[in-house]
């Protein structure tokens, strides 16, 4: 608590004659030869909380100089209490006429909300116990022309949030959070698989064919080459290009791109991280999946049990595994592993109100999946492993040796949301080539998510590719669990949004 009430708001003003008025102190600023936007630099002794770390450990009144937004100011007469906002936290201002002389302190007086300022002082603890810092020099760095939202409440809307995430920051503590934890989880998978032996690669963002996952593309332009090119929906096939060429562990954390739906879940453009490993398989990924996201919830947060969506969910290592037909069996009752043809499937999964979507082939695996898709997976709610999707609805993944309908690959679910897909990956270039043609008929048919050929891929396969597992994680999901964030737009810096009218 600051050591004096904060004044009450002034009645509202139009904005246009707040901004009017910030312009007109800038302006005299500038005719007064003190423009603060000439000004370059500050030197700075330290940070808000390295400052207030110091003085509770010596108790020292030692000398600082300090940097930041002016967050606050209440008028004591011959003296003001405020407060700064720098990169790491806030901290009172003690200023008064004495020390500044009367020609400053009048300037401070006029100073806006929102302004940037340097300090120069001393720091002490106030009668009230508070740690401040005793002002002896101020300086105007940069004016605010703008106003801050209301300070009592901060910036609540949450589509001005998304717009202004720069007033979000400013104005909401919790958001920097937010975005801290992202950048402490993406150094965890960096630090996890740099120590098992993975090395870190760049793939191409533009491409001429849309492959790698099921998804429908953005499009653009080249105009010197005069090809339209596509935006990547996945890094996987320029990646396995590289384990053919020997490079045994490899991943990629980058920006994928996604001309689908918005929602909670989905934004047009998000983070992933893809790992491939030679000599692996889905089981092995599975393994390191559940080792990498536990661990990252103990090194962050330091424990395995969060709260997310409004579920208590526990993330110690164990978690279950799971065939998608078991799944299906124990959450409907229908038992896909006992039905042999597709009329049948069809059938089944229509009788627990299912249907097979129009641009889709009436199949055992597509029914399979769409049971899963529509009935199941909102009732997973602790970590889960699905395991053994059909053929039909994964092109790159590796069959089942026991059951040809099958693959050997996994989903991992946590509270209705997917968290990575992983594979054995599919190594047989003549049986690739063959799934390939599939998805171009799907596309021919009007499937736009559907796959496209890739030669040189299939070109790359036919020198030789190991056994290999690979593992596509969402980085954005994966953040929103550990944040306890509902929307991915809460974990995206600038989201994708529609602009506004005039």
């Amino acid at each position: 608590m600051s050591d004096e009430t904060r004044s009450p708001q002034p009645e509202t003003q139009d904005l246009s004659e707040i901004l009017r008025i910030r312009r007109d102190k800038l302006t005299k600023l500038q005719q007064e030869g003190r423009d603060p936007f000439a000004v370059t630099r500050f030197d700075r002794t330290g940070f808000t909380a390295d400052i207030r770390a110091a003085f509770e450990e010596t108790g020292e009144e030692a000398e600082c100089r300090i940097c930041g937004r002016l967050m606050s100011k209440r008028d004591m007469g011959k003296a003001f209490f405020a407060d700064l906002q720098d990169d790491r936290g806030r901290i009172q201002l003690y200023v008064r006429i004495n020390d500044l002389g009367e020609e400053l302190f009048n300037e401070f007086k006029k100073w806006d909300i929102g302004d940037i300022i340097g300090v120069e002082g001393f720091v002490f603890r106030t009668r009230r116990g508070e740690i401040s810092v005793h002002a002896r020099k101020v300086r105007l760095l940069a004016k605010s022309l703008r106003p801050l939202p209301e300070k009592f409440h901060g910036l609540t809307d949450v589509e001005t949030r998304y717009r202004q995430r720069y007033v979000d920051l400013i104005m909401n503590p919790e958001t920097r959070r937010i975005f801290e934890i992202r950048s402490r989880f993406i150094r965890h998978v960096r630090s996890f698989l740099d120590a098992r032996g993975y090395m870190e690669v760049e793939t191409p963002v533009l491409n001429t064919i849309s492959g790698g996952a099921t998804a429908r593309p953005f499009i653009t332009h080249h105009n010197t080459l005069d090809i339209d090119m596509y935006m990547r929906i996945a890094t996987e096939l320029h990646l396995k290009r590289l384990i053919v060429g020997g490079i045994e562990r490899v991943y990629e954390i980058g920006r994928i791109f996604r001309n689908e739906g918005m929602d909670t879940k989905h934004n047009p453009e998000f983070t992933t991280v893809e790992l491939y490993q030679a000599y692996a398989d889905f089981h092995d990924m599975m393994d390191l999946f559940e080792e990498l996201l536990s661990s990252a919830a103990r090194d962050i947060l330091g424990t395995y049990h969060l709260e997310w969506q409004g579920e208590q969910l526990d993330l110690t290592p164990g978690w279950p595994r799971l065939t998608m037909a078991d799944a299906v069996k124990e959450h409907t009752g229908l038992d896909f592993m006992a039905i042999s043809d597709d009329a049948g499937a069809v059938a089944a999964a229509k009788s627990i109100g299912v249907e097979i979507p129009a641009n889709k082939p009436a199949t055992w695996g597509n029914a399979l999946y769409e049971c899963f898709d529509q009935k199941v997976e909102e009732k997973l709610i602790q970590p889960t492993f699905i395991t053994m999707h059909p053929v039909d609805v994964s092109p790159l993944a590796k069959r089942s040796a026991n059951d040809p309908r099958l693959t050997e690959r996994f989903e991992l679910f946590i509270c209705r949301s997917e968290m990575g897909n992983a594979f054995s990956e599919l190594n047989d270039p003549i049986d690739q080539k063959e799934r390939f043609r599939r998805q171009v008929e799907l596309r021919a048919r009007g499937d736009d998510e559907a796959g496209m050929m890739d030669e040189d891929y299939i070109n790359a396969l036919e020198y030789g590719m190991p056994p290999t597992g690979g593992l596509g994680i969402g980085i954005d999901r994966c953040v929103m669990l550990l944040t306890n964030s509902a929307s991915v737009r809460d974990v995206i810096l600038f989201p994708t949004m529609k602009p506004l009218g005039d």
